[in-house]
């Protein structure tokens, strides 16, 4: 029989823009946290750690063995290191592998661990060059370039906010995004506002969050007024740029009775997928991947109490929530405005303040959805705390294969 496995313990660092720190120390910092979580586990106790970073090779050349380099000095020498690199969606691959090392009976106790450092101030323009690696760089430029003409004409017919902002001054995925809401737009009549009110409701969430990196509340008129990006898209509905940590210690049930008094909560389901290209006659997928989880935890979204969803922009969340089954085809605004996915409503989404408030440090944003959900099961979210959380979901997508993610990370888990 497989094991069962558990989220042992959660850390993480406020998410943010710390041009002084190295990716060293910030490896440090959200191992200090998640072992201060879990008190009773000793360092020399982890038997293996698998290592998410995106862009540490694009901006400062190391490109190989980055988690052997960055945890070198922590206290768990000798120990087998993965390296792990896949996009956006990079941590919670992580999670994916000590969970399976787990399950699979190899190891009893193992840590998945998330770093990325984005912020270099000094220069913009080559820093929002690294992330076109999240696509295929070999058409994406033209493609981008294409995106963002045809925002800032649609911006332009619509006399609105959200038009095609500073070639350059922002990551390429928020014209692709800026496309897709187009599209929906066109497709099922959601509108600008209804990503507006999305926005508003996780700057709620995040003003709530002592480790968001944006904590301001902000009301739907003021996200609408906010400067252009990618039309329909305002500055407010985007993930920040910033770096960041975020770490889990995951365990087998055999080693939990070591801890008795541990607050572990259970991986139900841990699924990994990859996007497809249009002509491959697969579902999309972020709903096959969640069709998938959710019969490995023997759930139905309707069963799901909370929920973390990779939120790059509003529209990405809007997306999710119909791809998972939380609403209808078509209706993820109409979800958002009945105030569903708000705390206090039948099903909060993105209580962290999602990526849109939280931040999104690349290779670390899917530990640091893991950490809100395991914060929430357990009841110690405070502010935000869901009444009754006892199933929650986390889904984390990174980069672009034809018209969907490249890689794509579902986990269900049970407090």
């Amino acid at each position: 029989m497989s094991e069962e496995v558990f989220v042992l313990g959660v850390g993480m660092i406020r998410f943010g823009k710390y041009p002084e720190k190295s990716v060293k120390e910030l490896t440090a910092e959200a191992l200090d946290s998640v072992f201060s979580d879990a008190p009773r586990v000793g360092r020399k106790d982890i038997e293996a750690a698998w290592y998410s970073n995106s862009l540490w090779g694009q901006a400062e050349g190391q490109n190989s063995i980055k988690g052997q380099v960055a945890m070198a000095p922590l206290g768990m020498p000798g120990i087998p290191i993965m390296n792990v690199e896949n996009g956006c969606a990079g941590a919670t691959s992580a999670l994916h592998g000590a969970w399976m090392g787990i399950k699979a009976g190899v190891y009893d106790l193992a840590l998945a661990i998330g770093v990325e450092k984005v912020w270099f101030p000094e220069d913009k323009a080559r820093m929002y060059s690294w992330f076109m690696s999240g696509m295929d760089v070999e058409f994406g430029r033209s493609v981008v370039a294409a995106f963002r003409a045809q925002a800032e004409a649609d911006a332009e017919k619509s006399s609105s906010k959200g038009g095609g902002g500073k070639g350059g001054s922002h990551s390429p995925f928020m014209d692709v995004y800026g496309m897709g809401a187009r599209l929906h737009m066109e497709r099922y009549g959601s509108t600008q506002r209804q990503l507006a009110v999305i926005s508003s409701k996780n700057h709620y969430h995040g003003s709530l969050n002592p480790l968001a990196q944006y904590q301001k509340n902000m009301s739907v008129e003021e996200v609408l007024e906010d400067s252009p990006v990618s039309y329909p898209l305002t500055r407010s509905m985007c993930a920040p740029v910033g770096d960041g940590a975020a770490a889990a210690i995951l365990c087998s049930a055999k080693m939990l009775e070591r801890f008795p008094d541990a607050r572990p909560v259970r991986i139900l389901a841990s699924v990994l997928a990859s996007g497809a290209l249009p002509d491959s006659g697969l579902e999309n997928i972020a709903k096959r991947l969640s069709d998938r989880a959710y019969e490995q935890a023997g759930l139905g979204p309707e069963d799901i109490d909370v929920a973390e969803v990779h939120d790059a922009t509003a529209f990405g969340e809007l997306l999710q929530c119909e791809e998972l089954g939380f609403c209808s085809e078509g209706e993820g605004g109409l979800l958002a405005e009945s105030g569903a996915t708000t705390l206090g409503g039948r099903l909060p989404i993105n209580t962290s303040g999602g990526l849109e408030c939280r931040g999104h440090p690349i290779g670390a944003s899917g530990l640091a959805q893991i950490h809100e959900l395991v914060t929430q099961l357990r009841g110690e979210a405070g502010a935000r705390q869901v009444e009754g959380a006892r199933i929650a979901l986390s889904e984390n997508g990174g980069g672009f294969i034809g018209l969907e993610e490249a890689a794509m990370c579902i986990h269900i888990l049970e407090g």
